[in-house]
């Protein structure tokens, strides 16, 4: 086998990017402190045409160089904006008729697996901080809690894995 050349990989730029179709999916930032899980978000948000990221609270904004080092220039392709309280961000979305859901372990809470996204549906995906979570009243806010299971000793995964695996696992199920 033979690696691909970058100029074999049929990259977007920012502008075809911009056009191109995305998936139904709004991340949001929950208090996210870390700015390379901003970073890396940004970037996995890109390669899978995520609609927009939302970042809350003390989540960190571009420009910042910690950001578009990890971020590799998808600030300048993802759609993003701020909002300083989450809670009332995913009131608005939900009054939008987004459907809002968190990453967390909670009581009742549905396994990644199982989940269904809504065919056709704006569906917004809350991921929070990396010691405390999603807060609790964003948790009670939400449409649904989703879980990625976990069997080893810390059931604890870093943000921007959690939101890897996430928008991979939706992409999945949204494009076949």
């Amino acid at each position: 086998m033979r690696k691909l050349q970058n100029s074999e990989l049929n990259r977007l730029d920012v502008e075809a990017f911009k056009k191109e179709n995305k998936l139904p999916i709004v991340i949001v930032l929950d208090n996210v402190r870390s700015l390379h899980n901003v970073g890396a978000i940004f970037r996995t948000s890109d390669a899978f045409l995520i609609q927009k990221i939302y970042l809350c609270g003390i989540t960190g904004t571009p420009p910042n160089k910690e950001i578009r080092k990890t971020a590799l220039g998808a600030t300048e392709t993802v759609c993003w904006e701020y909002a300083s309280n989450t809670l009332e961000l995913v009131k608005k979305l939900q009054g939008q008729g987004i459907y809002v859901a968190s990453l967390e372990q909670a009581v009742g809470s549905v396994m990644l697996q199982d989940f269904e996204p809504i065919p056709a549906r704006t569906m917004a995906f809350v991921f929070g901080h990396e010691v405390h979570g999603v807060s609790q009243e964003v948790v009670d806010a939400s449409d649904k809690v989703i879980e990625i299971p976990q069997f080893g000793s810390k059931h604890s995964l870093n943000v921007s894995v959690s939101a890897g695996m996430v928008i991979w696992e939706l992409f999945k199920k949204l494009k076949t």
